[in-house]
């Protein structure tokens, strides 16, 4: 009887679902079922003063959905496209009183059902440790993987709170002590490590890496051990390298196999120290420099002379899967079917990655930027000095950590993520304080510690820039027949990536390879901003009103777009890429079909086929993203030969065609 009376309770709090074209409004606590078909997108308001902090739920029941938010002006607040099932939770925070507009749409064009809910609605918190707990309000639960926040100030945790599950199979509570893996904030301890054995007369940062692992293969420019700490050796990136072979992130990968790989690469992708390309690859090889200077396993040596001595007794170097690390957060991603799935770590990560600590012991490692017990202030000092290329310029990346800036304030950070695993390790030196995230999801929110170290060091950071040219709330209506001059596909030269722009009906919108639809905000007849984003697009017009070429700029960078020229290959001429090839660098083979007018590629590791789509005459986009780009090579005759791989981190990889 109890249950019937909770049941026809909910049936009576679940508002009715959304009818096209119209707007249901959102209540906390209410849920709200709706059910999308592929060209839907429904609508729900919710009345809001000014300066309150929004938490909400879409579940995913049986359909990826992707949640936007607009405030009472129109403006997007925030875009949230994670998991494809389960829980896709959003979290605002609103400026102006008014009418706010939650808009759900499904991914890519499917259909199902889902269920809305405001969780909460409440003032943006006051104090830092308040808001801390309503930004980490998505993991603070007892069936997420959650976390850990902490503040350090003077090497001492001045703040740290725990939230949500470190094993859900076992329903073990995330705590302050919990070991996690960190990821790549790793690289910085095998950066210390190398800077130490030279301060103390075993190697110097410009040997060349074959001096200390000689199998590796000659190159008519010698790749040092600088150039792996600042990314610039030109070896193809590990973790983008051998998905190419039908690898896939949680499969074992031994050392002797990712060695392997390195010794097979006919050629440097780039000449040493002449471009930044950020390296697993690099990182791994140091490790192994590191144990055979020293005659010792590199975790090993780490505990006697990085970890130990600084007192980081919960820290632990993970070198294979099945390893026991007492009391660790299980790494968790999202599960096609909803909830949560246990993931296994990168295991052949260590010097890369692979390193699981405490937010304790991180900020005892913090300590050591200020204090020097360890190494003392010159190897501190060379850790932090920002590589330069060959021309002359300067990077932002030093020995395994990346040198900038937030609000004003000199920052030293590093990112860092396994398979499941997240954590984020920012340091504000010149008030010797800093922000420590680890996590367990998949899906957690990076930018919450940069959000933690606003809410704590407020009084140390000035304002956001201001920018010179007008910004939101200065947009200029373009004429259609001015954006269709632009409408098209551009590709991102030298980086593989295709960038379409569209325009429907009032409507110009951007769509990169892989990734969600962003809508353009017109700042002049010729200038965009991507909505949500901090990044610009500019249309060049040429001659008689040609577009052929766009700027894409994002964080400080210029990308250079160029327009691809319609192109729709016959079936017939498809064919003609049709065969099996085989790689003999990765001593892997891919078959080459074509379904109805699609060309698609299959391996036997690899459950679906990869979709290529023509971009040109003999360039396709892959919609795996290590088959980003593939260009057909042909023989003098036009006859196809091969193919070469390339997606951003690791290029030109060959495959050659056997029949």
């Amino acid at each position: 009887m109890h249950r019937l009376l909770s049941l026809l309770v909910l049936t009576s709090l679940a508002a009715v679902s959304p009818a096209a074209g119209q707007a249901v409004p959102l209540q906390v606590g209410i849920p709200v079922p709706g059910e999308l078909g592929p060209d839907d997108k429904h609508t729900y308001e919710i009345e809001l003063g000014a300066d309150q902090f929004v938490y909400g739920i879409a579940d995913q029941q049986t359909v990826d959905v992707v949640v936007t938010v607009y405030g009472p002006d129109g403006e997007r607040l925030g875009r949230w496209d994670g998991p494809a099932r389960g829980p896709e939770m959003f979290q605002f925070d609103t400026e102006a009183a008014g009418v706010h507009r939650v808009e759900i749409a499904p991914f890519e064009r499917e259909a199902g059902e889902y269920v809305v809910e405001l969780e909460r609605v409440e003032p943006v918190a006051e104090t830092p440790e308040g808001r801390v707990a309503q930004l980490m309000a998505p993991y603070d639960r007892d069936d997420v993987p959650g976390g850990v926040v902490a503040v350090i100030r003077n090497g001492e945790v001045a703040f740290a709170e725990a939230y949500g599950m470190a094993n859900l199979s076992h329903g073990i509570p995330f705590t302050i002590e919990t070991p996690s893996n960190i990821g790549s904030v790793s690289k910085q301890f095998t950066a210390f490590a190398i800077v130490l054995l030279e301060s103390r007369g075993k190697l110097t940062l410009d040997d060349a890496v074959r001096e200390h692992i000689p199998e590796l293969p000659a190159f008519d420019q010698a790749v040092t051990l600088r150039h792996l700490l600042n990314h610039t050796g030109g070896y193809r990136e590990l973790y983008n390298t051998v998905p190419i072979t039908g690898w896939q992130g949680e499969d074992e990968l031994s050392r002797d196999e990712a060695i392997h790989i390195v010794q097979r690469q006919p050629a440097l992708q780039t000449p040493p120290g002449s471009e930044y390309n950020y390296n697993n690859t690099g990182y791994i090889l140091l490790a192994e420099v590191v144990r055979r200077v020293t005659g010792v396993s590199f975790p090993e040596w780490m505990e006697q002379n990085v970890f130990g001595p600084l007192g980081m007794h919960h820290t632990t170097i993970k070198t294979e899967h099945g390893q026991v690390i007492h009391n660790s957060a299980q790494g968790y991603v999202s599960s096609e079917e909803g909830g949560f799935r246990e993931a296994r770590d990168l295991a052949a990560s260590y010097g890369a990655g692979g390193i699981y600590t405490t937010v304790g012991d991180l900020a005892k490692w913090l300590r050591n930027f200020h204090d020097h017990a360890v190494g003392g202030p010159e190897v501190m000092a060379r850790m932090v000095e920002r590589g330069v290329l060959t021309d002359g310029d300067t990077i932002p990346y030093a020995l395994g950590l990346g040198i900038g800036e937030r609000r004003g304030l000199r920052r030293i950070s590093h990112g860092g993520a396994d398979v499941a695993h997240r954590a984020q390790l920012m340091y504000f030196p010149e008030i010797d304080a800093g922000v420590v995230a680890l996590s367990n999801n998949s899906s957690f929110n990076g930018q919450i510690p940069g959000e933690v170290a606003d809410a704590f060091f407020a009084e140390h950071l000035t304002e956001e820039a201001v920018e010179d040219e007008p910004r939101e709330g200065d947009a200029v209506v373009v004429a259609p027949e001015v954006l269709d001059r632009y409408v098209g596909r551009y590709e991102a030269e030298g980086v593989g990536l295709i960038i379409t722009y569209t325009r429907d009906g009032d409507r110009f919108y951007a769509e990169a390879t892989g990734q969600p639809e962003i809508d353009l905000i017109a700042r002049s007849d010729s200038v965009f901003d991507y909505e949500g984003v901090e990044a610009t697009v500019t249309f060049h017009v040429e001659g008689e009103g040609e577009v052929e070429r766009a700027t894409h700029q994002q964080g400080g960078r210029d990308l250079a777009l160029r327009r691809l020229p319609p192109y729709a290959p016959t079936a017939e001429a498809l064919g003609a890429y049709a065969g099996r090839y085989y790689s003999e660098e990765l001593e892997t083979f891919y078959t080459l079909v074509v379904e109805d007018t699609t060309l698609v590629a299959q391996h036997r590791r690899l459950e679906d086929d990869i979709t290529l789509t023509p971009k040109s005459e003999d360039k396709f986009t892959g919609r795996a993203f290590f088959l980003r780009e593939v260009e057909f090579v042909r023989a003098d005759d036009g006859t196809v030969t091969g193919f070469r791989v390339s997606n951003g981190r690791t290029r030109g990889v060959l495959f050659e065609k056997i029949r």
